[in-house]
């Protein structure tokens, strides 16, 4: 596994600046944002290099064609949040929630989320690679048409997850929760699962453990 973390971010002396300040168009470089609220909140074409987010309530807002790249957001809540043909690249997310949150037609690249509340995530169309899921929770999220390349989850729950038109050959899932999973035979074929998992997968072929 070799993900890409945020570059330089921590030899930068970052600038604080507060999100509701934000102009179309801006670029943005090496500020730090930090306990603020800014729910439904709508930003458009901005530009992240070398930020830190920190303690940030941003919920239901509408982020559209924004680029976010080499930044670390920390126990931030962006829940139920539009990101609208967004980018992130070499990103984490850490002690996070995006609960809810639409990532439709996105592109996430060297992207990080550990310790996060990914509950009904929607990554439909989005493109993801270099993708670590750690100790987070993905329950009814949704992986429909996604490309994806590189994807790790480790200790994380995929309970009631949805993929379709998304196949899972060679992704290791047998260190997280697949209870419940809606999935094609197409789709399952070649992933790694360990024989507990494996009754979770029975419906597939239409059979019942008595």
């Amino acid at each position: 596994m070799r993900i890409l973390k945020p570059q330089n971010l921590h030899f930068q002396e970052l600038e604080n600046r507060d999100l509701m300040d934000m102009s179309e168009d801006e670029k943005i470089k090496d500020c730090n944002f930090e306990n603020e609220e800014c729910n439904d909140i709508n930003l458009y074409e901005i530009e992240f290099e070398h930020c830190k987010f920190s303690n940030i309530c941003m919920q239901k807002g509408t982020l559209e064609k924004l680029t976010f790249r080499d930044v670390i957001f920390e126990q931030c809540n962006f829940s139920n949040t539009e990101f609208v043909e967004t980018s992130f690249i070499r990103c984490e997310f850490n002690n996070c929630k995006v609960c809810g949150c639409n990532f439709m037609e996105s592109r996430l690249y060297n992207v990080t989320f550990t310790e996060t509340n990914a509950s009904y995530m929607n990554l439909s169309m989005a493109s993801i690679e270099n993708i670590l899921f750690k100790n987070t929770g993905l329950k009814n999220s949704y992986f429909l048409e996604t490309k994806i390349k590189n994807i790790y989850f480790e200790n994380s729950d995929l309970t009631q997850a949805k993929f379709f038109k998304t196949s899972l050959n060679g992704i290791d899932l047998s260190s997280s929760k697949i209870e419940g999973i809606a999935i094609s035979i197409e789709d399952i074929r070649g992933a790694i699962i360990d024989q507990f998992q494996a009754t979770d997968l029975l419906y597939l072929i239409g059979v019942k453990l008595k």
